[in-house]
C-alpha cells in the first residue's frame, strides 16, 4: 500500500468529479424516447426516469432503461476503486478507494439529478444510486454482490404486492447505504473523528438526501393518500409501439 497526499493530488479528484458529473448528464431515457418517437419529458409525469418510461412505454423499455442507469451509477465506482485501491491517505488508516468510489458516484447521481445539459432537470437518480451500490459493494469483497441482489429483488418483490414504487425505490437506496455504513463503522470503529472517514459517512449521507429531496412531491402524495401506484404487471406489455 502507498500513501496519498491529497496536497500534491487534489486534481486528481478535481477531474474526477467534472468527468463523472458529464456522466450524470447523459439521460437515457431521454435518447431510448427520442429513438421511440417521443421525449418522455412530455409524457406521463414528464421525469426522464425508469417508472415514467415504464409507464409510457411498457416494462420492457423500462427494463432497459434501468440497466443502462444502472451501469451509468454503478461503472464510474469501480473506476474509482481501481484507480485508488492501493493506496490510503497520508497519516491514516484510511483506504482512498472508499472515499473515491462514493465520491465518483455521487457525481454522476448529482448530474443526473441537476444536469446541466437539461437545464439541472433530470430524473431521480434511484437507478443510477442502486447501480453505485450494486457496483461499489463487491469491490470490497465480490460475494457482497449477492447481498446487493438480494436486497434489489427484495425492493422489486415490495413493488410488486404494495405497488408503491417510489417509496420502494427509497427503502432500497436506504438499505443499502444502512449497510455500507455498517461495514465502514466496522472498519473504522477507532477513528470516527478522522476527517476522510466523516467525509465518508456524509457522502453516504448525501446520497440518501439527494434521492428522497428528490421524491419529495411523491412522499407527499403519499401522505395525502394521492400516489401514483406502479404496477409491475400492468406494464407488462408496452402501451404504444
Amino acid at each position: 500500500m502507498k500513501e496519498f497526499y491529497i496536497l500534491e493530488s487534489w486534481y486528481y479528484f478535481l477531474i474526477a468529479a467534472i468527468v463523472c458529473y458529464f456522466i450524470g448528464c447523459f439521460n437515457f431515457a431521454v435518447l431510448i424516447s427520442h429513438i421511440k418517437k417521443k421525449d418522455i419529458r412530455g409524457e406521463g409525469s414528464g421525469n426522464p426516469g425508469t417508472m415514467n418510461m415504464t409507464r409510457t412505454f411498457g416494462l420492457k423499455i423500462g427494463a432497459i432503461n434501468f440497466f443502462c442507469d444502472v451501469f451509468k451509477g454503478g461503472m464510474p465506482a469501480v473506476v474509482g476503486w481501481l484507480l485508488f485501491k492501493d493506496y490510503y491517505f497520508a497519516g491514516t488508516d484510511v483506504l482512498v478507494s472508499d472515499f473515491a468510489r462514493y465520491f465518483f458516484g455521487i457525481m454522476v447521481v448529482i448530474g443526473h439529478i441537476f444536469p446541466v445539459t437539461m437545464k439541472f432537470k433530470g430524473g431521480k437518480g434511484i437507478a443510477s444510486t442502486m447501480g453505485l451500490f450494486a457496483f461499489a459493494l463487491p469491490c470490497e469483497k465480490w460475494w457482497y454482490f449477492f447481498i446487493a441482489f438480494v436486497l434489489l429483488v427484495g425492493v422489486l418483490i415490495y413493488i410488486i404486492f404494495t405497488e408503491m414504487g417510489s417509496m420502494g425505490s427509497l427503502i432500497g437506496v436506504s438499505g443499502l447505504s444502512i449497510f455500507q455504513g455498517a461495514l465502514f463503522f466496522v472498519r473504522y470503529g477507532g477513528e470516527l473523528s478522522n476527517g476522510w472517514v466523516i467525509a465518508i459517512f456524509m457522502i453516504l449521507f448525501a446520497i440518501n438526501v439527494l434521492t428522497w429531496a428528490a421524491h419529495r412531491k411523491n412522499i407527499v402524495r403519499l401522505f395525502a393518500g394521492e400516489e401514483h401506484r406502479t404496477s409491475v404487471r400492468k406494464h407488462k406489455k408496452a402501451k404504444v409501439d
